[in-house]
């Protein structure tokens, strides 16, 4: 990615391990600007910050239960007595353990709180720089609420707080439904960033209509056929062991095939998945339909050992598995199925006549040109970088972990929660996807380490240079105006280039052909715009700039 190149090629970041990352001096300035735009935000709101310790005892997890779900992600480990410790990865199971040992009634309520802190997550495929890392610092703030209500003016309120954050970043977010994941709650949303190397893909309504995260985007799909049922019959089909083929040697449509896709649960379950054969299963609908913490591909012996074959199986006759089965299937007469026999398929099968599916539910991944759920237009699958989300928690943890109040009714009650997070180095990253050129990175004054690159020409030859530089140097660090003084004896081309490539967004200029037009030449790192000014006028605009 061209954030990965630039950051590294500039001296922003190095890679120590894989997705562990060192901020160099500049990357740490770029960094703390970003946090900084995060907390005056989050104070606007009422925030009130804090700090949660990375490790944590691993008996907090068990009384919430995630201990138990989350996969090796989660890094488990023992401290020196053999107690189970975790690394972090998020913090609601500290924050309903304060709470509970905190608050006591509800005139201690609402509160938010957040912090900026470093988080573990031991991903299993690092990639993209600081899109997609091990180690990082993630602002997480919590909203703790007597009711439901509550909730939804916190929820509304870190909304708008993030609209601004993104804003101040210089980052086009667009805010998508999705999947609540191992966060659990009622409802998410992500902020996203629209990128040709972003992991999520994106259901776009092309009317602005709707936005989902294709986890768990809901569209419209096809009218079936109106036929009615046919008896089966069984065909032969050698060498037809996927869709395409078996579509090109019965010459017909995929649409007109149902398709067998197979996984296994965390907990052992067997689960034959039937969509129609045009369409591609939604891993994350499917294990939310099943209650299931995690899914893996089922192995062709886990198949053959419930009665079925692969390449050519269906469920007619299978047993000791879990059939769940696409609403758009069930609706559809006379499929294309296996038949359970190696170079077989059957004619004119039909749900509920032929087999009998445990669960009948959503669980295909929307495509493009499918219609949008809410104005029938067509919607279109774009890829995005989520820099943001935020959950609805509601009592997920709280209850669990005994997080109460007493209520004016002289009752205990679940105090609500809500969870919202924001990766920094990652939005470090995206701002550089937003904000580069073929000559290097161009900062927006936001967020950029230095609002200006003093560069010197002929300074070993001209000495006035070297004092009209040293000079105005001085007075800016006298008053708190900090700038990047490249005053080493380098070529003019090879401060340029390095100055274009850190992408400060003013780069200043004295040489003697600046101070024969009247002081300093001023480039503006954007646009490339280029004017002369009088040092004194250069100096009162910056010091303009840094008092806001």
């Amino acid at each position: 990615m061209a954030s990965h190149r630039l950051l590294i090629r500039a001296g922003y970041v190095r890679q120590i391990g894989s997705g562990i990352y060192s901020l160099l001096p500049l990357g740490w300035r770029v960094t703390r600007r970003v946090e900084q735009v995060i907390r005056e935000e989050m104070d606007r709101i009422g925030c009130q910050e804090m700090e949660m310790p990375v490790v944590q005892p691993a008996d907090l997890w068990r009384e919430s239960g995630r201990y138990q779900k989350i996969g090796p992600e989660l890094l488990r480990f023992k401290d020196r007595t053999g107690r189970d410790m975790v690394l972090a990865m998020t913090h609601e199971e500290v924050v309903a353990s304060l709470l509970h040992d905190l608050v006591s009634s509800y005139r201690q309520l609402p509160l938010l709180i957040y912090h900026i802190q470093t988080k573990f997550r031991d991903e299993p495929r690092s990639r993209g720089g600081l899109i997609r890392v091990r180690e990082f610092v993630m602002k997480d703030s919590y909203s703790c609420d007597l009711d439901t209500a509550g909730l939804d003016h916190s929820y509304q309120l870190h909304y708008e707080a993030y609209t601004r954050i993104f804003g101040r970043l210089g980052l086009d977010a667009i805010v998508v439904g999705a999947d609540v994941g191992i966060m659990g709650g009622s409802l998410a949303h992500e902020f996203m960033v629209l990128n040709e190397w972003g992991e999520d893909t994106l259901v776009l309504c092309e009317r602005g209509d709707y936005a989902a995260n294709q986890q768990i985007a809901m569209v419209g799909k096809p009218e079936p056929p109106n036929e009615e049922p046919m008896a089966t019959e069984e065909v032969a089909t050698p060498g037809a062991a996927t869709i395409a083929d078996l579509a090109r040697v019965l010459e017909i449509g995929a649409d007109r095939t149902a398709k067998a896709t197979f996984f296994v649960t965390g907990d052992g379950r067997l689960l034959t998945v039937i969509t129609r054969g045009d369409y591609e299963v939604s891993e994350t609908k499917l294990a939310n339909a099943v209650k299931a913490y995690s899914l893996r591909p089922a192995q062709a012996e886990e198949i053959r050992a419930a009665g079925m074959v692969p390449g050519y199986a269906s469920p007619i006759g299978a047993h000791d598995t879990v059939v769940i089965v696409d609403d758009l299937v069930a609706r559809s007469p006379n499929l294309v199925a296996g038949a359970n026999r190696e170079g077989f398929h059957l004619r004119n099968v039909n749900v509920g006549r032929d087999f009998s599916p445990d669960m009948v539910t959503d669980v295909v991944n929307a495509r493009n040109g499918d219609p949008c759920p809410k104005c029938g237009a067509a919607v279109a699958l774009r890829n995005g970088i989520e820099v943001g989300n935020i959950f609805k928690l509601g009592t997920d943890f709280s209850i669990p972990m005994g997080a109460t109040y007493l209520g004016e009714d002289g009752e205990r009650h679940p105090i609500v929660m809500g969870s919202y997070g924001i990766g920094v180095g990652r939005n470090v990253a995206c701002i550089v996807e937003a904000h580069h050129d073929q000559k290097g990175i161009v900062w927006p004054a936001e967020v950029a380490p230095y609002p200006a690159h003093l560069v010197t020409i002929a300074a070993a030859k001209e000495p006035r240079i070297a004092e009209e530089a040293d000079g105005l140097y001085a007075r800016l660090k006298d008053a708190g105006v900090e700038v990047l003084y490249d005053d080493r004896d380098e070529s003019p081309g090879v401060k340029f280039t390095d100055a274009e490539l850190l992408g400060m967004p003013l780069i200043v200029t004295l040489s003697p052909r600046s101070l024969a037009a009247g002081g300093v030449e001023v480039t503006v790192r954007a646009t490339g715009e280029r004017s002369v000014k009088p040092i004194a006028e250069l100096e009162a605009q910056l010091r303009t700039a840094a008092t806001g």
